[in-house]
């Protein structure tokens, strides 16, 4: 008999999914010395390690890992992550924001407040570029639904070449050349060592003045303070930013005042239970029968 100990704010609504999903062999128990399977959020679970004494498996919630494969914690057991599940959401946050854009909604809301008849024309995003820096299973979500729109898209990975409907890949060193023809380039990189400040005043300087920057991938490959000099001086056209470094941002920071910047506080991409779920419960009957679970984590990349 399995045990699982869950760790999340919405525990009881997983624990309602897991028994819905009527998974064998497996109990919801509360003492961490007793479970070789947590379910949960990385922060949360990070806490509880030096508890877990009979750990096998750990799910998370959550695309990204970062606490759990942090510098000295423990890496004795196997850890997956949720993938394939977010690819819907990120799409309608990122293309509402790309659809405002291109439609003037905030400016033309503005004018109405104002009471201004204002009827300058809209923008297509038909014909434009959007830039994927990353492209995972969410980056390549992304990409289907710019094909959409009939966008063109640019991905720039490290090495892989998976999404078809990516019209133009670039790998390293050549970020420059991949930003130089970029519309919008949207942000869908984990956190790990080698992401950190990839989008640095040289990256910005290199897009377009019309360009707009959207990250949903983690805050730390922003660096703030070039941003803020890009929006400032008009060498970037906006930016939209789910993710910040540090989160959330102390009131003194100056992202809160920066122009045509729009922050939306990690609320692109909830962590549904019914999603996660179903996740669990395939990586669960693999892991009854000994075969390789789904969305592993290699513990060196961090994702």
């Amino acid at each position: 008999m399995s045990k699982l100990l869950i760790v999340s704010r919405d525990a009881d609504e997983y624990v309602q999914c897991i028994r819905e999903a009527g998974l064998p062999d497996l109990e919801i128990a509360n003492d961490p010395a007793e479970c070789d399977i947590v379910l949960g959020e990385p922060r949360g679970i990070r806490d509880l390690l030096p508890r877990l004494p009979r750990l096998k498996w750990i799910q998370s919630v959550y695309a990204g890992v970062e606490y759990l494969v942090e510098p000295g914690q423990r890496r004795d057991y196997v850890l997956t992550n949720a993938r394939g599940v977010f690819g819907d959401l990120m799409s309608e946050y990122v293309f509402g924001y790309l659809l405002a854009h291109e439609k003037k909604i905030f400016e033309r809301f503005r004018a109405q407040q104002a009471k201004h008849w204002d009827r300058t024309e809209s923008g297509l995003l038909r014909g434009k570029t959007l830039g994927l820096l990353g492209v995972g299973s969410i980056g390549s979500h992304l990409a289907l639904t710019a094909k959409h729109f009939r966008m063109k898209v640019w991905g720039f990975t490290r090495a892989s070449e998976e999404c078809s409907d990516v019209d133009a890949y670039f790998h390293p060193p050549d970020i420059l050349k991949f930003a130089k023809g970029l519309d919008y380039l949207v942000c869908v990189l984990p956190r790990t060592e080698g992401t950190n400040r990839i989008v640095n005043a040289e990256l910005l300087d290199a897009l377009p003045p019309h360009a707009v920057l959207i990250n949903v991938g983690r805050g730390n490959a922003v660096d703030n303070s070039a941003l803020i000099e890009a929006l400032t001086q008009g060498k970037l056209a906006a930016a939209v930013l789910d993710v910040t470094d540090p989160e959330p941002l102390p009131p003194e920071h100056p992202l809160w005042a920066a122009p045509n910047l729009y922050l939306t506080f990690h609320s692109s991409a909830k962590s549904y239970p019914e999603d996660i779920t179903r996740i669990f419960a395939e990586n669960y009957r693999r892991y009854l029968e000994g075969k390789p679970l789904m969305y592993q984590v290699d513990f060196e990349r961090g994702y």
